[in-house]
């Protein structure tokens, strides 16, 4: 058997080598690295696939997530309501801007924002809510895109982890993730299911005036050369990630499918057992069925009960199987975002997921004799272990 890997990259680059180094030879030898036409043309063939009229790249999807705020012309002491249990770059820009962030719970079947905590927390200050398309599916963005215009609050998708994925709204329609609310944002951080070899992000609207500011502001504020019309950042994507990018683009249909395989082999192996709980699609698209496209697994993640999940890890560790906890930590007990204003009773499930989750490896190189070793040592580990209540 292949050594498991957490994200194996290595394997996923021989089916486009060739046309990766095509391009980089052509990179190279223009010495076109900023702004060039691989970006471009990126940029135009994002834009075809989401089906949205604006793609801004940009350096990395923490950029991705201030400059969206900064283009809405978000002011220090607006809040703006995200999730609890996510990473840490969510809440990170909103305290970079000086805004108020504001933590409240999540669902506890698909991890995302809870829409009624978001109703709870709106007071006369929110001017946005930034839901967490948490580890590849949507969150209830028709609930939220009704709280938004009731509220008249900025739609701000931190989509970093869900690109591809469509969300399906009650009557059947279909969008892409990202596309949904004001202004969208993603990373193409190399283990994402569009991963470039470094850092990237970008920024996704159909608000013309809005995409015109937020292209100002990746590039120091400038449309013109050396004329700085707003106040900007240096945020731009290399055109040798855009390369990757592109040649990654016209496979991520078959990446997320198959994570979705790969889904689908564990859910076959835990659905039912005692003790775990495998990933909860949303109620539109519930289960992994044949065409089931919601849900593009760039994380698959277990909740484990009974106080198991890290004497689970720690056997994983042994077996040679790589594993992650996200997150181990809530954001609202966290040293830089802890806040007088927040009661633990208001996080319930945030605090138990960070007891019980486990991440197995997620990728798209997964092949059949790994995925049943890593289901058999799991399941074994769950029949042989005692409950910590009945440990002595």
């Amino acid at each position: 058997m292949r050594k498991i890997q957490m994200v194996d990259l290595t394997g996923q680059y021989q089916e486009i080598r060739d046309e990766i180094r095509k391009a980089f030879d052509g990179i190279l030898e223009s010495a076109a690295f900023i702004n060039g036409p691989e970006v471009r043309a990126f940029q135009e063939e994002l834009e075809s696939y989401l089906g949205i009229k604006h793609v801004i790249p940009c350096a990395n999807g923490t950029d991705a997530l201030q400059i969206a705020m900064m283009g809405l012309g978000l002011k220090p002491g607006d809040e703006v309501i995200t999730a609890d249990f996510t990473f840490a770059a969510t809440v990170e820009v909103i305290a970079l801007l000086g805004l108020t962030p504001v933590l409240v719970d999540v669902d506890p079947d698909t991890f995302n924002i809870d829409t009624e905590a978001v109703r709870k927390a709106i007071t006369p200050k929110t001017k946005a809510i930034v839901p967490v398309h948490l580890f590849g599916q949507c969150s209830d963005m028709e609930t939220l895109l009704d709280i938004a215009r009731e509220n008249d609050l900025f739609l701000i998708e931190d989509n970093a982890q869900a690109i591809g994925a469509n969300y399906r709204f009650r009557d059947g329609r279909t969008q892409k993730a990202g596309t949904l609310g004001h202004v969208g944002a993603t990373s193409f951080f190399p283990s994402k299911n569009l991963g470039a070899y470094g850092d990237g992000g970008a920024i996704f609207t159909d608000d013309d005036a809005l995409a015109h500011h937020i292209r100002g502001i990746v590039n120091h504020g400038m449309y013109q050369r050396y004329y700085h019309d707003v106040v900007g950042v240096n945020s731009r994507l290399d055109s040798l990630q855009a390369a990757v990018l592109r040649a990654k683009l016209p496979h991520l249909d078959g990446y997320c499918e198959k994570r979705r395989n790969a889904a689908r082999h564990y859910n076959r192996a835990f659905e039912g057992h005692d003790g775990i709980t495998v990933p909860t699609t949303v109620r539109q698209c519930e289960g992994i069925c044949d065409t089931c496209d919601c849900h593009v697994f760039h994380q698959y993640t277990l909740r484990i009960a009974d106080g198991k999940r890290d004497a689970l890890a720690s056997r994983l560790t042994e077996a040679g199987i790589p594993h992650g906890i996200y997150y181990p930590v809530p954001l609202h007990r966290q040293k830089a975002y802890a806040d007088v204003r927040y009661k633990e009773s208001d996080f319930a499930v945030t605090n138990q997921l960070s007891e019980e989750v486990i991440s197995l490896p997620m990728h798209t190189e997964l092949d059949g004799e790994q995925l049943d070793y890593i289901c058999r040592t799991v399941l074994e580990f769950m029949e042989q272990a005692e409950p910590m209540g009945g440990m002595e």
